[in-house]
């Protein structure tokens, strides 16, 4: 596998393989009070909550653009015609596309397929985790080199990143959504599947209340480079 060229997005450079390319998708709900980000209820009024909702997916939105790693592709649950998906649009190049499938898993599942279908490396991201950075998306795409997948790890004990080589369906069978257990059983999935996983450092996702103080501080802080 050729390597050669460094990618430098977001002041960090990392050397990949150059014949790869590389799809960078993002999970994202249509802006709906009373139905988006409803664990910050009733802190947030469902007005202010969906308000947060839409400030998460724009500046995940940024990030994968900015990162300059690869193709870009929003993949909506809801009205694709919503106003904060039009703002994406408008930030960048991008392909807006519908999520489909009955749970979670299944869409993720089909995303990722999908993905891989005309790429190489596909990374899946949510919109819940402002700590992703350019720096997080290369190191995922260098542990895809020697590994089928690579996941990024939520404190809550989810995941905020997945990414592929080649089909990983057995990972999105079985899996508690939303509960505490989803990396570890996406993990006991993996291995009994012969699937090879690289587990990345863990980040902070913004759902509950106690995680507005995080969201607050990184955008005091600016955009997470590294």
């Amino acid at each position: 596998m050729p390597w050669g060229r460094r990618l430098r997005g977001c002041g960090e450079s990392i050397t990949v393989p150059v014949a790869e390319p590389v799809l960078l998708q993002q999970f994202a709900k249509a802006p709906e009070p009373g139905r988006v980000k409803t664990r910050m209820l009733p802190r947030l009024s469902p007005a202010e909550a969906c308000a947060l909702h839409s400030e998460l997916v724009l500046w995940t939105c940024e990030t994968l653009l900015d990162s300059g790693l690869g193709s870009v592709e929003l993949w909506v649950a809801g009205d694709p015609s919503a106003g904060l998906f039009r703002e994406c649009a408008s930030r960048g190049p991008l392909a807006l596309r519908r999520q489909v499938g009955s749970d979670l898993g299944s869409r993720m599942r089909h995303a990722l397929n999908d993905g891989l279908n005309r790429t190489d490396r596909v990374l899946l991201v949510g919109s819940d985790c402002p700590a992703l950075s350019c720096g997080y998306l290369q190191r995922a795409l260098a542990a895809l080199d020697s590994v089928d997948m690579v996941l990024g790890p939520a404190l809550d004990g989810g995941y905020v990143l997945i990414g592929a080589r080649r089909p990983v369906d057995a990972v999105f069978a079985g899996v508690s959504w939303g509960s505490p257990r989803v990396l570890a059983q996406t993990l006991a999935r993996a291995g009994a599947a012969e699937i090879t996983v690289a587990r990345l450092e863990p980040l902070q996702d913004v759902d509950r209340p106690e995680d507005l103080s995080h969201w607050q501080g990184l955008r005091q802080r600016g955009r997470v480079r590294r």
